[in-house]
């Protein structure tokens, strides 16, 4: 069972944890507890934590700004992959928003991330490219492609609790 929770600075143990752990450092994609922290603070910023009997198998960092919302970072543990986990954190990114009458939800993601498929699925078009937007540790640069969705047009009606 998965469970969503709000999180806030005092979880930033667990992001990290679930951060280091999925996100391949020769991409440079990971951020570090300051940025993430920074944030939080600002107004708008939401992180949603999935919960399941083995604790944070996940997160969902997103920012509103007017009228429309940017998944800034969405990431789960790879021992607790597979499971639905991406997909629970992603719905509940679109039912917040929708909640919140947000029009569209933009994203970004390294052209070769496997979680394209994931986008996709729920019905997120590519709408542009950012060549060389990921410097990896080895300063290889890595593109990053844009996505966006109409939340009005996504028909997403899911039983998924969001994560308010």
């Amino acid at each position: 069972m998965i469970q969503l929770i709000d999180g806030d600075s005092a979880r930033l143990d667990e992001v990290g944890r679930i951060m280091a752990a999925a996100f391949d450092p020769r991409y440079g994609e990971a951020w570090t507890a300051a940025q993430v922290s920074g944030m939080l603070s600002l107004p708008g910023v939401w992180l949603c934590i999935a919960l399941t009997d083995r604790g944070a198998a996940g997160f969902a960092l997103t920012r509103m700004i007017v009228d429309e919302a940017e998944l800034l970072l969405l990431a789960v543990d790879p021992a607790s992959q597979k499971r639905g986990i991406g997909a629970t954190l992603l719905r509940s990114v679109f039912l917040r928003a929708q909640d919140r009458q947000l029009k569209r939800l933009h994203l970004e993601v390294r052209a070769n991330n496997p979680a394209i498929k994931l986008y996709q699925g729920f019905g997120f078009e590519r709408v542009g490219v950012r060549p060389g937007y990921y410097r990896g540790s080895d300063n290889q640069l890595h593109d990053a492609f844009s996505y966006s969705i109409d939340l009005h047009q996504s028909g997403m009606n899911s039983p998924i609790s969001s994560c308010v």
